[in-house]
C-alpha cells in the first residue's frame, strides 16, 4: 500500500516523500483511514512501529481543511508523559506540516513559562504538551479549549506509570465534550481500559504488537558477571567485537555518568543523557552520537524515550529495568524497519527477580554466554518459564519532571529540515528562547520506509 491510498492531500504527499519514506507502516495503514473519517481510535503499538506518524499525518491533513487557530486558541491538543517525547511529536508535525500553514507550540516544564506563554498568544492550531505544564499555562489563562477539535494521548500507559492519571482527569473536564478523541498506547491493560472509558466514544481499535512482543530480527543474549566487573566486561566486548555504537541503558542517572567515565577512562568516547541533563547537552549527546563523533551513548529509560537512532546495532542492559516492560522498549531500540539489531544484558546474581520478571513477560528464556575471564564469583541461578498470569501495576502518584531543558517560543509550520531517520522520531533539536525547536538535516535514505 501506498501513501496516496490513505485520503492525505498532496501537500502531505509531498512532505512524505520529501522525508524519503515510500509506504505506510502497519498502524499507520490502519490508524490513518480512521482518523480521518472522524472515528475516536484506542491505538497499540510499541516504539518503532510509526506510531507517531500514526496521528501526525491524519491530525495535519483535518486541521489544513479549517480555519487556523485564533489568539489564545487550539485546535489540537497533543499530551504525551515526557518531554523528549514532545520534541519528538513537534519534529513529526513540522516535517510532514512543512507545505501547510498551520502553527504548532510545545510546551512543558521545568522552564521559564512565560515565553511559552507568549508563543501561545498568537494561537496553535496544534499544542504539545507535558500534562503538568498545560495546566499551569491554563491556569494563567494563557491557553484557551473552547475550539479544541481533537485530543490525542501519547502513550498513555507511560503517563499512568508516572502518576499523571489525576492531571489527565483535570485536563478532560476543561476540554470541550464534543471532540475527536485518540488514544495511543504500548499496551490495552485493564488501567488504560479504565482511562478509556471517560475518554473515548465507541472507538476503533487498533492492536500492532503486543507488550510482551520482542523483534525477531533482535539478537538477545546475556553475560552473568559480578556487579563490580560490569564495566571490565562492557569495555571488552567494545573492543573484541568492534562496536562503532552501542546505546547503554543504566539504571540510575548516577550510574549513567560513573559508566561513561569508566568508559571515557578506558578510551572509549562515550556521553550520558538523563534528567539532570540540559536540554542542549543531551542535543550535543545524540548529535555526535548519530553522527559518529561517540562510540557509545548511556541513557537512563525516562531519557531514552523518544530516542530514534537509525540503524543502532547494539543495546546494552547495563542494569536490567525494574520494569519488565521497559526492557522491551529499550531492546526495539534496535534492530529496526527490517535491519538487524544485537540486545545484550548483563546480569548480576542480585538482578534475579528483574530477569524472571522480564522471561515472564516475554515468554522467553535468554540465553546465557560466559565469558572466560569473567566468570561470576556469585552466580545467577537457572530459572524456568513462569507461564501465570502477569497482575497489572498499581499506579504511581505523581511526579513532576525537574531539571528540564531549555524551550523556547513554539515555532510556526514550514521550512522544516529533512529528517534521514528511517522512522524520525528524537530530533537534533535545539531548544532556544525565541526560535522554537530547530533540526539539523541528515541525508535521506529511499529504501520503502516507514515514517514514524
Amino acid at each position: 500500500m501506498s501513501f496516496n491510498k490513505l485520503g492525505l492531500s498532496a501537500p502531505i504527499l509531498k512532505a512524505i516523500e520529501d522525508q524519503g519514506y515510500t509506504e505506510p507502516s502497519a498502524i499507520q495503514a490502519q490508524a490513518i483511514p480512521a482518523i480521518l473519517e472522524g472515528q475516536d481510535v484506542m491505538a497499540a503499538a510499541q516504539t518503532g512501529t510509526g506510531k507517531t506518524a500514526g496521528f501526525t499525518l491524519p491530525l495535519l491533513e483535518i486541521l489544513s481543511k479549517g480555519e487556523n487557530a485564533q489568539s489564545n486558541q487550539v485546535r489540537a491538543l497533543v499530551l504525551t508523559p515526557t518531554r523528549e517525547l514532545a520534541a519528538q511529536v513537534a519534529e513529526s508535525v513540522k516535517n510532514y506540516g512543512q507545505h501547510l500553514s498551520l502553527k504548532s507550540t510545545v510546551v512543558f516544564g521545568g522552564v521559564k513559562i512565560n515565553p511559552q506563554m507568549m508563543a501561545l498568544r498568537r494561537g496553535a492550531d496544534i499544542l504539545i504538551a507535558t500534562p503538568g505544564r498545560m495546566m499551569d499555562l491554563y491556569n494563567q489563562k494563557a491557553v484557551r479549549f473552547d475550539k479544541l477539535e481533537i485530543l490525542v494521548l501519547d502513550e498513555a500507559d507511560r503517563m499512568l506509570d508516572m502518576g499523571f492519571i489525576h492531571d489527565i482527569k483535570k485536563i478532560l473536564a476543561i476540554l470541550p465534550k464534543k471532540r475527536q478523541n485518540l488514544l495511543f498506547s504500548a499496551t490495552f491493560s485493564p488501567e488504560i481500559r479504565q482511562l478509556a472509558k471517560g475518554l473515548v466514544n465507541n472507538p476503533i481499535e487498533i492492536s500492532v504488537t503486543p507488550r510482551n512482543a520482542t523483534a525477531v530480527s533482535v539478537e538477545q543474549w546475556l553475560h552473568p558477571v559480578d556487579k563490580k566487573r560490569k564495566t571490565e566486561l562492557l569495555i571488552q566486548l567494545i573492543a573484541d567485537g568492534r562496536w562503532d555504537q552501542a546505546l547503554v541503558f543504566s539504571r540510575t542517572k548516577h550510574g549513567a555518568n560513573k559508566i561513561t567515565k569508566q568508559l571515557e577512562d578506558a578510551g572509549i568516547r562515550a556521553s550520558a543523557i538523563h534528567g539532570n541533563k540540559s536540554q542542549g547537552a543531551r542535543t550535543r549527546a545524540l548529535s555526535d552520537f548519530k553522527e559518529g563523533r561517540i562510540r557509545i551513548l548511556v541513557a537512563t529509560d525516562i531519557a531514552a524515550r523518544g530516542l530514534d537512532i537509525e540503524q543502532l546495532p547494539h543495546v546494552v542492559n547495563f542494569d536490567l529495568p525494574d520494569v519488565a516492560e521497559d526492557y522491551v522498549h529499550r531492546i526495539g531500540r534496535t534492530g529496526r524497519a527490517g535491519a538487524t539489531g544485537k540486545a545484550i544484558s548483563l546480569v548480576a546474581a542480585d538482578e534475579l527477580d528483574q530477569l524472571r520478571a522480564i522471561e515472564r513477560l516475554t515468554q522467553k528464556l535468554i540465553e546465557r554466554r560466559y565469558e572466560d575471564d569473567f566468570m561470576p564469583t556469585h552466580m545467577l541461578p537457572d530459572t524456568t518459564l513462569d507461564t501465570r498470569p502477569i497482575k497489572p501495576n498499581k499506579p504511581k502518584r505523581p511526579r513532576e519532571q525537574t531539571n528540564a531543558p531549555r524551550q523556547g517560543n513554539g515555532a510556526k509550520q514550514g521550512n522544516a529540515p529533512k529528517s534521514g531517520n528511517r522512522r524520525p522520531s528524537a530530533p537534533k533539536a535545539e531548544m532556544t528562547p525565541g526560535q522554537g525547536l530547530r533540526s539539523k538535516p541528515l541525508a535521506p535514505a529511499r529504501r520503502n520506509r516507514k515514517p514514524d
